[in-house]
């Protein structure tokens, strides 16, 4: 089956295309338009991918040497770019983001994610330890490595491909077999990418994909199944508790990366221009729809109504268009549905008394566009910090800028939350950026930058915004069983 028919959308499982009884709808969220019918996955599907995974981890794929395997997935890499046209024109149709998004950020940084994990594997050593025994002799000890088994990989559609590579290349690097539950809103790059592991030769039965829902579908079987051996998710933090507590039954591990309700501080020191740049691009890039984006901004009063009149200016310059046309710049949300939800808070955020600066509801976009999950990017002032807007993760383009004077208060608004994700600091002073890392309680601090990542660096959060660090070893550890082995000599 050619998936660039872009018609079905089906289960892959053990290198097959496998169909379901039970199909949904895939649409375009820019207008609206059918994309195809996605198969949803029953428990027979969800049972038969961990079986044909299971086979697979005890047959060819962990047996076979690091060398050969990194050789694999560096031939993955390559068979995604080969084919870079169709990932992309199939991340805008499941996503309706720009297509300068989807071209310098989701496929060349997903392809990117399976040389990265197989050159980490091939390169990072274990332990060894001499140590003198009782009966005056020695012994040394000396780590082993092993994989961890089938992994459930759950993964979001905000950046379909780049999330779900970010797990599924460690795991696949480390030896392990993996059955995929894209999101239900973006099925298609899972799907195309089945199609470069058969043409690439990876083993059938190591990549699976299963398509369906949470609840009573396939997310759920899947998190059920007693032949998954550790679960890794991406999403809200609700999902997140129900995922926990289907792995607590046989005491499988979990990685998750949560929500998030981030703040961004900006101090009266900053390089202006470059900080105004950045909290743009932290609240609207993507719409929105980044966990890591910022959606409440700290700003040191001296430089207050400037920075909100700039950052007005920087909102009201973005372009709304069709995501395939030149110089758009801001797509719509991912569905009609999360739009709702959305819209609900914009709605919310007036209810409570804010003012709106700039967007607050729908644009008039022309022609088929009108039927597309389309919202302003947005911008508020004078909440109260107890508004649910400040309180919970919306995760569109929008964010509310409060002043505030010195670093402990700063400090203290950021920290009061459930969450702690990230954060985005901007100063001149050195002695203020590291106090200031230090005192905010999340996983990823960035000085006078967002969303720039080293790769071999710890990914995660703190508090309810996850459980786990990826990136780099931080992801062995994960995907891998450490074993100490103990000789007498």
């Amino acid at each position: 089956m050619n998936r660039t028919q872009r018609d079905r959308y089906p289960n892959f499982i053990n290198g097959q295309w496998v169909q379901s009884e039970k199909c949904f709808q895939n649409r375009n969220p820019a207008d609206n338009t059918l994309l195809g019918s996605v198969s949803e996955a029953g428990r027979a599907e969800v049972d038969a991918a961990v079986q044909a995974a299971r086979a697979a981890l005890d047959g060819p794929w962990s047996k076979m040497t690091t060398a050969r395997r990194a050789e694999l997935l560096h031939a993955v890499a390559d068979g995604i770019m080969a084919r870079f046209d169709e990932f992309v024109a199939a991340e805008i149709a499941d996503t309706g983001k720009p297509y300068h998004l989807a071209s310098h950020l989701d496929i060349p940084r997903g392809a990117a994610n399976f040389k990265i994990f197989a050159d980490v594997v091939k390169n990072v050593p274990a332990e060894s330890f001499e140590m003198a025994t009782p009966d005056g002799g020695q012994a040394i000890n000396y780590a082993v490595r092993s994989p961890k088994g089938v992994i459930g990989v759950i993964c979001p559609w905000n950046l379909p491909l780049l999330l779900m590579t970010w797990k599924v290349g460690p795991a696949l690097a480390c030896g392990n077999t993996v059955v995929v539950k894209p999101s239900e809103e973006t099925p298609a790059t899972a799907t195309l990418l089945a199609e470069v592991m058969n043409a690439v030769g990876i083993p059938p039965g190591v990549y699976n994909v299963v398509h369906g829902f949470g609840k009573d579908s396939a997310g759920e079987f899947l998190t059920a199944d007693a032949g998954v051996d550790a679960i890794t998710f991406t999403g809200e933090t609700g999902t997140g508790e129900a995922i926990m507590a289907a792995a607590a039954r046989g005491i499988r591990a979990v990685s998750m990366e949560l929500g998030g309700k981030n703040a961004g501080i900006v101090f009266a020191d900053c390089d202006f221009d470059k900080a105004v740049a950045g909290i743009a691009r932290a609240a609207f890039d993507n719409s929105g729809q980044v966990c890591l984006g910022t959606e409440r901004v700290y700003v040191q009063r001296p430089i207050f109504e400037r920075f909100v009149a700039a950052l007005k200016d920087k909102a009201e310059s973005l372009r709304l268009g069709d995501p395939l046309a030149e110089g758009t710049s801001f797509g719509p949300l991912v569905s009609l549905e999360h739009r709702r939800k959305v819209l609900s808070y914009y709605a919310r955020a007036v209810g409570d008394g804010a003012t709106v600066v700039t967007g607050g509801g729908v644009p008039d976009m022309p022609g088929a566009l009108g039927e597309g999950a389309w919202v302003q990017p947005t911008i508020w002032t004078g909440l109260p910090e107890s508004s649910a807007v400040i309180r919970e993760e919306i995760f569109g383009p929008c964010c509310h800028i409060a002043p505030f004077d010195t670093e402990e208060e700063a400090a203290a608004l950021a920290n009061d939350t459930q969450y702690g994700l990230a954060t985005t600091i901007w100063t001149r002073d050195i002695g203020t950026a590291h106090r200031m890392a230090g005192a905010i309680k999340v996983g990823i601090c960035w000085i006078n930058s967002w969303f720039l990542r080293d790769l071999r660096t710890a990914f995660g959060g703190a508090k309810q915004s996850g459980i786990g660090r990826e990136g780099g070893v931080h992801s062995l550890e994960f995907y891998t069983e450490l074993k100490n082995v103990c000789v007498k000599l």
